[in-house]
């Protein structure tokens, strides 16, 4: 497996545990966050490759921390994730900048095609900067 960085911002803990466990399990070096503000720290601190990002959260929303991680890392990829769909919100969040949007439940293995498809862009991107 590829060596990037993942960063899962959410804040139903279950499924945050859920995931980063599964994806440990596959080798991938992952953290997780619970909200935005906290993501958005680690941003400034760490180097991630692919942030995968929940839209609704409390305090600051996925939409307003989406806006904020392309203000810091410009070549940031983001996949949105949300389990309760809004087209509004998919439109905002593409047009801001996220490179694809998912609706949870996902598949572990569709989301890992998302986070590949990211990272791949993401290298892309660097390599013409």
């Amino acid at each position: 497996m590829e060596k990037f960085k993942i960063l899962v911002v959410d804040d139903e803990q279950d499924f945050l545990e859920t995931i980063l466990k599964r994806l440990k399990a596959r080798k991938i070096e992952v953290t997780g966050m619970e909200s935005g503000y906290k993501a958005l720290e680690f941003v400034d601190t760490h180097d991630v490759d692919v942030i995968i990002l929940d839209v609704k959260m409390p305090g600051m929303d996925g939409i307003e921390t989406l806006r904020e991680i392309k203000k810091k890392k410009p070549l940031a990829e983001v996949i949105m994730l949300t389990g309760h769909a809004s087209v509004e919100s998919g439109i905002q969040g593409m047009q801001l900048g996220a490179f694809d949007y998912v609706m949870k439940p996902v598949a572990l293995d569709e989301l890992l095609e998302k986070v590949r498809q990211a990272y791949d862009r993401k290298v892309i991107q660097e390599g013409k900067a």
